[in-house]
């Protein structure tokens, strides 16, 4: 019997550090070939994809920000580097075949066109693999809540949250805590009242009020982003 998707459209959340591999800056050509080629695979289930990459491998902005930089323009640096993934990830995916578009939330039309919401679910109903750069074109905000925010506005019916470094929501750090034990599903209210950090506070809470479900897996491993569109029971399913 043929593989089938369980979702008809899905937000995939990478961090930036996914893209690094172990050097932990920068992005891997070889790491971020093996994710588009699993998005690939996922896109062949017949879901309709949209990607938010985050910017930690390249730039963080509380970093520059506790450095005694301006909050706003660390922030901004953060969303020019999400745009250089979304540009690196759109050129390995489209060496494989697949149509891409990567959408900015902050004006560039040299490299990308800005984020209009009926555009991208227009290209999602076409078929292509949409890339929301930029984060949501403020200050203050993660890529966390840019992917709940952007969820919420195509209406995605999951957002799928890839980690390099973990395979789900674990109830303490699982490399300093041997004790640490993982989750299969939680509930948002859970989430935050355990502190859990799976993603920030306003991220959760969104998700929570606009019912949007979350599964936490990991990355690393080949064909995980397949078997998460498909229904498989993989890392942490989070719902309201």
């Amino acid at each position: 019997m043929p593989e089938t998707s369980k979702y008809n459209r899905i937000v995939l959340k990478l961090s930036g550090e996914a893209l690094a591999g172990d050097e932990g800056f920068g992005i891997n050509p070889v790491v971020i070939k093996n994710i588009a080629e699993q998005v690939a695979g996922a896109k062949e289930l017949g879901v309709e994809i949209a990607v938010i990459v985050g910017g930690g491998n390249i730039w963080r902005g509380k970093i520059g920000s506790d450095l005694g930089m301006d909050r706003g323009t660390a922030d901004y640096m953060g969303m020019l580097a999400t745009v250089m993934n979304s540009l690196a990830l759109q050129d390995s995916l489209e060496q494989l075949g697949c149509e891409t578009r990567v959408l900015t939330s902050i004006e560039m039309k040299q490299v990308a066109e800005p984020y209009i919401r009926r555009r991208a679910i227009r290209h999602l109903e076409k078929g292509r693999i949409v890339i929301f750069a930029a984060g949501i074109g403020n200050p203050y905000f993660s890529t966390d809540t840019t992917a709940a925010l952007r969820a919420a506005e195509v209406e995605a019916d999951v957002i799928l949250m890839g980690k390099n470094n973990v395979d789900g929501v674990y109830s303490a750090d699982p490399k300093f805590d041997s004790g640490a034990y993982k989750y299969d599903t939680l509930t948002y209210m859970e989430m935050l009242q355990e502190n859990l950090q799976v993603m920030d506070a306003t991220a959760s809470s969104f998700c929570m009020d606009n019912d949007i479900p979350l599964v936490v897996f990991s990355i690393t491993e080949d064909g995980n982003i397949k078997r998460a569109v498909s229904g498989e029971t993989i890392g942490t399913f989070i719902k309201k």
